[in-house]
């Protein structure tokens, strides 16, 4: 036997396990690391955006129709009507919305454009009209409704905030496009006048509370335009200053901004419905008292499906309820900011901006009101309180945002990649095909 021989006949020693083993064929590791790449992976997937949007709009909306149907039987009772009444409006009210939103969802970018003008001068010309004696209906000490005959009012100033945000971002891109947002003048003209025409109109009927979602969409409009620091903080202190005169000069506003953070319900009971919402709160512990077992609903908390009805939720559905409330808005606030954040038409980045300060300076106004930390402003929950007249436009801004998440380069990818297969072109070659085939066939062949 060779040297050589003998020295491959030798058994070779065997190799120790290795402990830690490499992922094959690019797989992620397993374990805490593993699962934070995977939702960063899943995080940073090109529709995210998109069914962050849609998912989250429809589980607010959804949620708040049943808590419209438990926190109103009460007050339709008392008021002489059908326990569903206010959930029968809002159910319509919803299926009208989800048209509205099929309709944006679907429509480009151009005919949202087109629409801009129109929307603006439709909401000024109805506005004007609520302050005609005999077509404006009060309502809280409010003029701001029209009614549409029987049950059903509009409030034109809701349709306005659409109005703005569109017209606003028409203007803002077209300026852009022609490099005039440089100046001051082109960046405030006609912009300004015209948000505070809106503003005027809504004022004269004594609704600041969404005068203030207006002046909300307006400084999210100039922020994204990028204002100059000092241009922003003028106009920011200008409106502020303004707001404090209203505020003074009207003895109701002054007693919500005392009833911040009050736990009595003081003199005359002026703080009556901001301490009944802490209580409401506070009583609904981890977990809730459980659907429909509220009992501030029963009278002792004003307006328990409208502007309170976030007290009612944390009530029945408690700190779980309420905080996935929250979460599904700061899902839907993300989104849109994403959104804005990654296109490149300047159109579609106002427009999603302005919707997303829409929304989720309305929600913190109402969700802050109802845990006293800011003065009641009486304005709805976005997609969650009762109200027509706030759901559909708030929904048809909702499907600019899912339209704008489409026409990403690489959303439309993924959404072409994921249509059946009788969708795409190929399968259009096929059944061409086959009707060639069935033309060759005798006549007298079925």
């Amino acid at each position: 036997m060779t040297a050589r021989s003998a020295k491959a006949a030798r058994p070779r020693p065997a190799r120790r396990p290795s402990t830690v083993r490499k992922p094959r064929g690019g797989r992620t590791p397993g374990g805490p690391r593993g699962l934070h790449t995977r939702l960063r992976r899943a995080w940073d997937r090109p529709l995210t955006a998109y069914y962050l949007i849609l998912g989250g709009s429809l589980l607010i909306t959804v949620l708040g129709l049943v808590m419209v149907y438990s926190a109103s039987q009460i007050k339709a009772l008392q008021s002489g009507l059908a326990p569903t009444y206010f959930f029968r409006k809002q159910l319509l009210a919803a299926v009208l919305g989800g048209g509205l939103l099929l309709a944006a969802s679907r429509m480009s970018v151009r005919l949202h454009r087109g629409l801009a003008y129109p929307l603006l001068a439709v909401s000024v010309f109805l506005m004007c009209l609520v302050q005609i004696p005999g077509i404006g209906v009060a309502v809280n000490g409010n003029q701001n409704w029209i009614s549409l005959g029987g049950p059903f009012q509009m409030q034109p100033s809701e349709f306005a905030k659409l109005a703005l945000v569109l017209w606003g971002a028409d203007l803002l891109a077209r300026k852009q496009d022609k490099r005039l947002l440089v100046q001051w003048k082109h960046l405030l003209v006609p912009l300004i006048p015209v948000a505070f025409l809106l503003l005027g109109l809504i004022m004269l009927g004594g609704d600041m509370g969404t005068a203030i979602i207006l002046t909300a969409i307006l400084f999210g409009l100039l922020w994204l335009a990028g204002a100059p620091t000092r241009l922003f903080v003028g106009v920011l202190g200008a409106a502020t200053l303004i707001g404090a005169l209203l505020i003074k000069t009207s003895a109701n506003r002054m007693s919500r901004l005392a009833c911040i953070g009050a736990t009595d319900p003081g003199p005359g009971d002026q703080c009556w419905q901001a301490v009944h919402g802490i209580y409401a709160l506070a009583s609904g512990g981890f977990f809730g008292s459980g659907l429909g077992a509220s009992m501030e609903k029963w009278g002792e908390l004003p307006e328990p499906h409208t502007d309170f009805i976030f007290a009612i939720t944390g009530e029945e559905l408690g700190l779980a309820g309420t905080l996935s409330v929250l979460a599904l808005f700061a899902a839907l606030g993300y989104a849109g900011i994403r959104v804005a954040g990654r296109t490149e038409d300047p159109f579609v980045r106002y427009a999603a901006g302005g919707v997303t300060t829409w929304i989720t300076a309305q929600a913190v106004i109402n969700i802050g009101a109802v845990l006293g930390l800011l003065p009641i402003a009486g304005v709805p929950l976005p997609l969650f309180s009762y109200g027509g007249s706030a759901l559909l436009p708030t929904m048809f801004a909702i499907g600019l945002l899912i339209a704008f998440a489409r026409d990403e380069p690489a959303a439309r990818a993924a959404l072409a990649m994921r249509q059946p297969v009788f969708g795409r072109r190929q399968a259009g070659v096929r059944w061409k095909t086959m009707r060639r085939r069935v033309k060759k066939r005798p006549s007298g062949e079925r």
